[in-house]
């Protein structure tokens, strides 16, 4: 009899210890994964942050010229307000951009997507509060 109850407890340990250890897992695969999602702005958010950047005509590195515009998208509504104050400058960084440009450098995927970078890079050391998140060209003309 003393054998028996000594197994039962034994086994009622292991069962016990084996239940807190898959619970301690449970808690920290579900922390790590509140870490993998960060919450992304919903598109009315990104609207309500994002500037319109008029149509600036200018001429290419050559005898090309552009006509472009430009949506930037900011990380608040504060930044937002910032670089609309900002607009002049951020037309003076994409005109002084454009200038040292050559159509080839702006041609396909990739030319668009580094002039893109660029442009975040540069009005992003301009800004006191917020950042730019995202540049996106909304109309791009050359001839």
């Amino acid at each position: 009899m003393k054998n028996k109850n000594k197994l039962l407890t034994i086994m009622l340990i292991i069962l016990v210890c084996i239940t807190l250890i898959g619970v301690i897992a449970l808690l920290i695969v579900s922390q790590l994964n509140k870490g993998d999602e960060e919450e992304k702005p919903s598109i009315d958010e990104i609207v309500e942050s994002s500037v319109d950047i008029a149509e600036i005509t200018t001429n290419l590195a050559g005898e090309n010229f552009i006509r472009i515009s430009l949506k930037v998208q900011t990380d608040s509504l504060e930044a937002g307000e910032e670089l609309t104050k900002r607009d002049f400058q951020v037309k003076n960084i994409v005109i002084t951009e454009l200038s040292e440009m050559t159509p080839e450098q702006l041609d396909g995927k990739e030319g668009k997507v580094a002039f893109e970078s660029s442009l975040k890079t540069k009005i992003n050391e301009l800004m006191d509060s917020g950042e730019v998140q995202q540049v996106y060209i909304t109309s791009y003309i050359i001839q």
